[in-house]
């Protein structure tokens, strides 16, 4: 990458790179939405909700939806605080039962 300043009393471009044998930056995703197991909601009913909200293929929520159903509990996403609690938000609004922890906290 090349930076060129219009200052004067510079006359000649810097030149920044990046070193070949540095890391890659690594995204973490430190918020996540657990789904829990609750005596009300039908099983079809819960990997239904997964496919609709998340939009995840039948075999994905019917393995989480029955994660839910023999663990007590599912990570079903992970990603920022905000997007998080819009999850939790809307899986209330489907009348599931969800909360948003940090990773590695349940």
């Amino acid at each position: 990458m090349s930076v060129t300043t219009h200052n004067v009393g510079v006359t000649a471009p810097v030149e920044l790179e990046r070193p070949e044998s540095a890391p890659a930056t690594v995204v973490d995703k430190p918020w996540i939405t657990v789904v829990w197991n609750d005596p009300v909601n039908l099983m079809s009913y819960v990997a239904y909700v997964f496919q609709q909200y998340f939009g995840y293929a039948k075999p994905r929520a019917q393995k989480l939806m029955m994660d839910v159903h023999t663990v007590g509990r599912a990570v079903v996403s992970a990603g920022g605080r905000e997007e998080m609690e819009r999850d939790v938000e809307a899986m209330h609004g489907y009348g599931l039962w969800a909360t948003v922890a940090k990773s590695g906290d349940t």
